[in-house]
């Protein structure tokens, strides 16, 4: 818990383990660590460079704890004005590269990363340094993006993934879900700048295509947008079920035929004796289940896939 500062797992032990003796022999926290004492004493000497421990000055070999409050306060302001200085160069170096970006080779827009850990890492790389959108499509063989991290997730998983053991626990309840039957290829976008796609084929090396913002890159996107307005929503429910939206039912249907007519919200739930919430919550479901965001979309929708006629009564 306490390696964010810089203490590994015995210097953390035995810190613990001073603090609740207060005052110790070196034999005594040895005995309590079950460490060798010369190893104990090494660590006790460690604490006592980061400020945590201290030899007593009453008797010989015995060491005391620094009081918690002062001396975990002390490195966590020390870690923390280190993680304003690397913000601050990482800013830096950002601005820097989105500048030789612009001027960037063709061949430097494509990176090709080989090997299980190297692609893995990367993989992380991508999804962890993202901080606005995250967009992905899953397959059954491929690793899907952890939504834990601070970006926005837009996923499509193939139908038969969910069938694997532990996927449904994995989906994050924060994160837009849709499925479809087969992806085209997997693929994972992070902020509309960077997107990752595997090239393994059975039997060979794990190896990904890494691509930097270029026209690649925009087709990419665009093949996860045309997949995305075609896949149908997933609904996570309580007990952890995945549940696919097929479709509208007929009262949604009786709904879209009276818009689509002219009626107002209002004449509509009048006329279907429906409450006004009601029938302004099954619209806003509808254009979520459409991908959406405006009425005029929704309608031409509509019509597409056959919900309504063109002619409503």
């Amino acid at each position: 818990m306490l390696g964010a500062i810089g203490l590994d797992e015995r210097q953390e032990s035995a810190y613990r383990a001073l603090v609740a003796l207060g005052a110790a022999e070196v034999a005594d926290i040895a005995h309590r660590l079950a460490l060798p004492e010369t190893d104990t004493e090494r660590t006790l000497r460690r604490l006592e460079r980061q400020g945590l421990a201290a030899r007593s000055s009453a008797r010989s070999g015995r060491w005391v704890a620094a009081p918690p409050g002062v001396a975990l306060g002390a490195l966590l302001t020390q870690q923390r004005q280190e993680l304003d200085q690397a913000e601050r160069a990482a800013a830096t170096l950002a601005q820097q590269y989105r500048v030789e970006a612009a001027d960037a080779a063709a061949h430097d827009l494509v990176e090709v990363v080989t090997g299980e850990s190297a692609v893995a890492h990367r993989f992380a790389q991508l999804q962890l340094g993202a901080t606005d959108e995250v967009c992905a499509l899953v397959s059954g063989a491929e690793r899907r993006p952890d939504a834990r991290t601070g970006a926005d997730h837009r996923v499509v998983i193939e139908r038969d993934a969910l069938c694997a053991p532990g996927t449904a626990a994995a989906l994050g309840r924060d994160e837009q879900l849709r499925v479809v039957d087969r992806v085209p290829s997997a693929l994972v976008v992070a902020d509309r700048a960077l997107a990752m796609v595997p090239l393994t084929t059975p039997g060979a090396e794990p190896a990904a295509l890494v691509v930097h913002a270029s026209g690649l890159l925009e087709s990419l996107l665009g093949l996860f947008e045309a997949v995305w307005r075609e896949a149908m929503p997933l609904r996570l429910t309580t007990a952890g079920c995945e549940e696919v939206v097929s479709g509208p039912d007929a009262t949604d249907l009786e709904i879209l035929s009276l818009l689509l007519a002219g009626m107002t919200d209002a004449r509509v739930a009048k006329r279907l004796d429906l409450g006004l919430r009601t029938v302004q919550r099954r619209v806003k479901g509808l254009m979520e289940l459409t991908g959406v965001t405006t009425r005029l979309q929704l309608g031409w929708h509509a019509y597409a896939k056959g919900w309504v006629a063109r002619d409503p009564a």
